[in-house]
C-alpha cells in the first residue's frame, strides 16, 4: 500500500549566496515517515533558491558558489531589477532547479557517497526558508 509523509524544514540564511546542508535533516525525515521503498521529493518553494546534491567539501562549495554567481551576473542590469533586485535569483533558481528527487532503499535516502543536499541561497540573507521533503511509498 503507498503512503506519502510530508514534512518541512525551515532554516535561516546569513549571506546573498550560500549553500546550506539539509542532508542530516532530510535523512531524518525519511526515517521518521517509516517508508521502506519510494521516493523522497526534496523543494524549495521560493523562487530565489535552489536544492543540489553535491560534495560537502569547502573548496568545492566555494567554487560552486563562484560558478553560480558567474552564471547568474548578480551586477548585470536585469529588467526584473526595475521593481525588485534579485533577477540573478530567479535567473538562477529557474537553471539549476527548485527540487531534487532522491530513491529510498530499505528505509534510508539513497545518495551517493559525496552526495550531500543542499539549500542554494541566492537572495539572502533570509531568517526563514522552507524546505519540503514528502516521502512516498510503502
Amino acid at each position: 500500500m503507498c503512503r506519502v509523509y510530508y514534512e518541512s524544514i525551515r532554516i535561516s540564511t546569513t549571506k546573498q549566496f550560500e549553500l546550506i546542508d539539509i542532508t542530516d535533516n532530510v535523512e531524518k525525515i525519511v526515517r521518521k515517515s517509516g517508508i521502506k521503498n519510494g521516493i523522497c521529493l526534496v523543494f524549495a518553494p521560493h523562487a530565489t533558491a535552489a536544492i543540489v546534491a553535491n560534495e560537502k567539501e569547502h573548496g568545492l562549495m566555494s567554487d560552486i558558489i563562484t560558478f553560480v554567481k558567474e552564471l547568474v551576473k548578480p551586477e548585470r542590469e536585469w529588467r526584473h531589477n526595475i521593481i525588485d533586485s534579485n533577477a540573478h535569483a530567479h535567473i538562477g533558481s529557474s537553471v539549476i532547479g527548485a527540487d531534487r528527487v532522491f530513491p529510498v532503499v530499505n528505509g534510508e535516502l539513497v545518495r551517493g557517497t559525496w552526495q550531500n543536499i543542499f539549500l542554494v541561497e541566492m537572495d539572502g540573507p533570509r531568517s526563514s526558508r522552507n524546505i519540503i521533503v514528502v516521502v512516498i511509498g510503502e
